[in-house]
């Protein structure tokens, strides 16, 4: 059975940071010709926003001030000459800069933030409305999409997912150690599972996905397996 006579369904794959839940869920996207939506991306831009013009004073954010400037930050996303999805803020391709460690030491504090959760779960739920999509992050099963016929949510040891984080991160030529990436992983499960708004936990029918010892090619095939069987009609 092929995709065309596939009924389109929303698949929600949500997880921990650096659970490898980004990379799947393009992949899946990539192979099943589905569109894909990285929200992590979106709560990732909107901190480079708030860092570019200063509304952190060390972790304190000013929050009545992200939330008056919330009208002027767009986010995007365009597909490059690889085939590859990227962010643009208001305009600028971000992809690479939204990646790097000052950005990731506070997005879980700019993602706690319940208007912007509203206002970019609205997007959210815009890009999905016609399903045949992708989308990960923290919430998509419980809140963006909790009707969503695919759910799926990540799980990895902390120390596996600060161990793929941080050789990422040497990969492209960031000067950090193990043990800073170990402690913001740590740091962002803490406020992503504990924040009042929106917090990440698993849908309550969601399969659960443990990847801690899986190659990338056994996960690739779990996750087609799987959405073969959601979407038959």
């Amino acid at each position: 059975m092929d995709n065309n006579t596939r009924k389109l369904i929303t698949i929600a794959i949500d997880g921990f940071s650096s659970s490898g839940k980004s990379t799947m869920a393009k992949k899946l996207a990539k192979t099943i010709g589905y569109a894909y939506i990285d929200t992590g991306a979106m709560y990732r831009a909107v901190t480079l926003y708030c860092l570019r013009n200063h509304l952190f004073n060390g972790d304190a954010l000013d929050v009545e001030a992200l939330e008056k400037a919330l009208p002027e930050i767009h986010i995007s996303f365009a597909v490059n000459a690889d085939g590859k999805t990227e962010t643009y803020l208001n305009g600028e391709n971000v992809e690479t800069e939204i990646r790097q460690m000052h950005v990731s030491s506070k997005v879980s504090i700019v993602a706690a933030v319940g208007s912007v959760r509203r206002a970019l779960v609205r997007q959210q739920q815009a890009f999905g409305k016609d399903k045949g999509i992708v989308m990960d992050g923290r919430d998509i099963g419980t809140v963006v999409f909790p009707d969503a016929e695919m759910k799926v949510y990540v799980d990895a040891s902390p120390e596996t997912r600060a161990q793929r984080r941080y050789d990422e991160l040497k990969a492209k030529g960031d000067n950090i150690t193990y043990e800073e990436v170990l402690a913001n992983v740590m740091e962002r499960d803490r406020i992503d599972s504990t924040r009042e708004e929106s917090p990440l936990c698993k849908a309550a029918d969601a399969v659960v996905l443990d990847n801690s010892h899986m190659t990338i090619e056994e996960q690739d095939k779990w996750l087609l397996d799987l959405y073969n069987q959601r979407s038959k009609q």
